[in-house]
């Protein structure tokens, strides 16, 4: 559970909190739990046909998130229950005014329980001052798959980000085991925006991961050779013990979507026996 002590009291500032459970009762997933401070929450639940999972739109009015604001997200997922969780917009990170901005999900999954995480993309201002962090426990026999992708200034306005700071986290934990660990840093204007050997001068980056027992089992080829057709040059896969990720690295946002939103229906199915369903916000 959050510390609401830590959220900023400013009025200059957004304090926003939510907290979200889910539960399965009967054939279908429920919202047992919802908790929310501030300007981030959800409408309702949508259970389209033939799809197992709750679909839950999380929603942040303001749209984006300016100096000293902090965001946080927080679900937990039980025992055979599917939640899917996606946005209708991007998330904006203005230009900082002094204070560092912060936005955080963390996310806990039960035995025989799935969680898929699919959110628009992140919109890193330049000058923007902030830290981005994602955290998903998996207890053994849980599932996942998720996705984030950051835009690094805004290309199709001609902005660089060539001024501010981005630190990213991403951690992924199987019972007490780190499955994947991740940290990352952009500095406007620094070297990593433009070597070879990082960014190359490429504004766009995200990560995708599937757990699951049902993961690997030689799919790799089939998702190279899926992600190759819509983002030629700017993917990769790699296999970890039970579970999937694929990089991008690119120049397009829309790219970075249709290919992981790709990969995320080829999965569904093939590791999941799940079909996919296209959340109806995507279409939007």
């Amino acid at each position: 559970m959050a510390d609401l002590a830590r959220l900023p009291a400013s009025r200059s500032e957004w304090s926003a909190l939510l907290e979200l459970g889910f539960e399965r009762r009967g054939d279908r997933t429920i919202v047992n739990r919802r908790r929310h401070l501030g300007p981030l929450q959800i409408q309702r639940a949508f259970h389209p046909a033939g799809d197992e999972a709750c679909h839950v739109y999380v929603l942040h009015p303001p749209g984006g998130v300016a100096s000293g604001d902090r965001l946080e997200l927080e679900a937990a997922v039980g025992a055979g229950a599917r939640a899917l969780l996606t946005a209708p917009a991007a998330t904006k990170l203005y230009r900082s005014a002094g204070r560092r901005a912060f936005q955080s999900q963390r996310f806990t999954v039960a035995a025989g329980g799935r969680l898929e995480w699919l959110p628009h993309e992140i919109i890193a201002f330049a000058g923007a001052e902030a830290q981005v962090s994602t955290r998903v426990d998996l207890e053994v026999g849980a599932e996942l798959i998720g996705f984030e992708i950051l835009c690094l200034g805004r290309p199709a306005a001609g902005e660089a980000f060539d001024r501010g700071s981005i630190t990213t986290r991403l951690e992924i934990w199987r019972g007490s085991d780190p499955l994947l660990i991740e940290r990352a840093r952009y500095d406007g204007g620094s070297n990593v925006m433009n070597d070879a050997c990082s960014l190359g001068g490429l504004a766009v980056v995200g990560t995708l991961v599937c757990v699951g027992p049902a993961c690997g089992d030689g799919r790799l080829d089939e998702l190279r050779a899926l992600l190759a057709r819509i983002a030629p040059g700017e993917t990769a896969w790699s296999e970890l013990p039970g579970a999937l990720v694929s990089r991008y690295r690119g120049a397009s946002v829309e790219r970075a979507l249709q290919a992981f939103r790709a990969a995320w229906a080829t999965l569904r199915d093939a590791c999941f026996e799940s079909a996919p369903s296209f959340p109806r916000v995507w279409a939007t």
